[in-house]
């Protein structure tokens, strides 16, 4: 109870950071729904870990062009790591989804190719950045650092208006993330929503990359909605039980991390391993025991087609 006291108080040193964990928590989920009901789980992996290779080259332009340590204020600095993580990630998942539609080579190969070399050159290009390398290793491990009123402002900018466009063509995004070709036949414009999905997509993985890290990103990315596909009946729960799961794990991650002086990262994605664990096996006792007929991604399914 004393540690949920300090978190909450007005004068926490890390209240910015525990803010920021929270918005990432609800908004990563939601574009995380429309890549589980694609069945674009490996693109969620690479993702982050791409974005990241974006701020690791973003940050090392500077030190290739010769300027000297600290020649820019860390706002600019943050502008640069923000406009290197939306590039890469803008630019690796239209080129992704690109290859997956002309049946380029197999999905999976790419998308682990692209991560493995991603985590890789991240690392060798900020350890030869020691300007750099300060601070954001520590972020790209998932150990999220103070977040000052500047940066959680441009986080919180960043993801209302993700979430608004998101609301406002829900519908038109469900449709064709569900049955594309009933999409083409109705005459929707498929690649212009598609696009449209990809954009909001890159421009979350690369706020939440910039914001906690890529570890952060792709777990609430992910495992959220892979724990309400458990259990929702239709779309609408899918949504909201990913998003406030997300939300309430970031919370009471955090809580955990502060008490036990853990990193923050690796906590809560854990706490959400540990959460779709206990779902999924709740989930498989509870249909073993009551012999359910229909299974919820099934009525999800059933659901989205009908919105449609």
């Amino acid at each position: 109870m004393e540690t949920l006291l300090q978190i909450l108080s007005p004068d926490f040193l890390l209240c910015n950071s525990v803010y920021t964990s929270v918005l990432i928590g609800f908004a990563c989920p939601l574009v995380g729904v429309f890549l589980v009901l694609r069945r674009l789980v490996f693109m969620g992996v690479a993702l982050p870990q791409i974005s990241s290779t974006g701020v690791a080259v973003a940050l090392s332009i500077p030190f290739w062009l010769g300027a000297k340590p600290g020649a820019h204020g860390p706002h600019t600095e943050h502008l640069l790591a923000f406009a290197g993580s939306t590039a890469f990630s803008l630019g690796a998942i239209l080129v992704l989804a690109l290859l997956e539609r002309r049946g380029r080579g197999r999905p999976e190969g790419n998308l682990g190719t692209a991560y493995v070399v991603a985590a890789a050159l991240s690392i060798l290009l900020l350890s030869q950045n020691r300007y750099a390398e300060v601070g954001w290793l520590d972020l790209m491990k998932g150990e999220i650092i103070v977040v000052d009123n500047a940066d959680l402002a441009i986080t919180a900018t960043t993801l209302t208006v993700v979430l608004a466009v998101l609301g406002l063509f829900y519908k038109e995004l469900l449709f064709v993330s569900f049955d594309p070709a009933m999409a083409v036949t109705l005459g929707k414009n498929v690649v212009f929503w598609d696009v449209l999905l990809y954009i909001l997509i890159g421009l979350t993985v690369s706020m939440s990359v910039l914001s906690v890290g890529p570890l952060i990103s792709f777990g609430f990315l992910l495992i959220p909605p892979l724990t309400a596909h458990l259990f929702a009946r239709n779309m609408r729960q899918f949504t909201i039980m990913a998003s406030l799961l997300g939300g309430g794990v970031a919370f009471v991650g955090f809580g955990i991390a502060y008490r036990l002086d853990w990193p923050i990262g690796p906590t809560d994605v854990v706490l959400l391993g540990l959460v779709y664990g206990l779902a999924w096996g709740g989930q498989w006792l509870f249909r073993a025991l009551a012999g359910t007929k229909k299974p919820p991604a099934r009525a999800i399914s059933e659901n989205a087609k009908h919105n449609g």
